[in-house]
């Protein structure tokens, strides 16, 4: 019988011990993110998630677009890159795009202008705004990639003629086409504008939902994304280990 209680009162203490870790955790992450809302004026809701850092001491804190590290009471806070020296590699880098990741399969294709190239067998996603430069560089650069579908997310958040390019190019007869002539030829669309164009307001709002800030990004099928107009042989390189 002795034997007996002694088992269950250690049961008992290990089984205290376990759950005592989250409590412990939530307490300490609880108390950072108030700190930082209060001296920060960082919203509730800007701050994704708390947790601790690869390095002793120190906080992970996610802002969606932003990673910074803080210590355990919200005191000191660091901002930049975290670099594991050892391994050469941007831990905070690696990080964002962990957190960041999409599920592409999920994505609403039907609200993207579609453009096939070759056999198509590869896929990815770009969320473009018809007035940016950049990406105006990467419809160029996509003009060297074969045999890859296109799924572009028209996302006009520079200015009000974005928006009217935007609605002309989904309203076009042969939306790829209209896209193609304007972001490579500088073709202005010349469709009205006044069809359905519920799509694009999604796109702006699923857009927010993922954080995307900048255009052009681009979505690989494994769900990292690419910002910026990347190279033609870094998005090759990118499509190859996303398939």
């Amino acid at each position: 019988m002795q034997k007996r209680i002694r088992i269950a009162a250690l049961v008992v203490a290990v089984a205290a011990s376990v759950l005592g870790c989250p409590a412990q955790a939530d307490q300490t992450t609880d108390k950072i993110k108030a700190a930082l809302q209060q001296r920060l004026g960082v919203d509730a809701g800007d701050i994704k998630g708390i947790q601790k850092a690869p390095v002793a001491g120190l906080y992970e804190v996610n802002l969606g677009t932003q990673i910074i590290y803080s210590d355990v009471n919200g005191d000191y806070v660091l901002t930049g890159d975290l670099v594991d020296t050892k391994a050469h590699r941007n831990l905070t880098e690696a990080r964002l795009a962990e957190l960041n990741k999409v599920d592409f399969a999920r994505l609403p294709f039907e609200n993207a202008v579609k453009v096939v190239k070759g056999n198509g067998k590869r896929t990815i996603a770009v969320f473009s705004d018809p007035n940016c430069p950049y990406c105006h560089q990467l419809e160029t650069t996509l003009k060297s990639i074969d045999n890859v579908t296109v799924y572009t997310f028209l996302y006009p958040v520079l200015s009000d003629d974005s928006t009217a390019k935007a609605k002309s190019i989904w309203c076009s007869t042969d939306r790829a086409k209209a896209w193609e002539s304007w972001m490579v030829d500088r073709k202005a669309p010349t469709a009205s504008g006044s069809c359905n164009t519920a799509a694009i307001d999604s796109n702006l709002k699923l857009g927010a939902k993922m954080n995307v800030t900048g255009t052009p990004t681009v979505i690989l099928a494994d769900g990292r994304r690419l910002p910026g107009a990347v190279s033609a042989d870094r998005l090759e390189s990118e499509l190859s280990a996303a398939h």
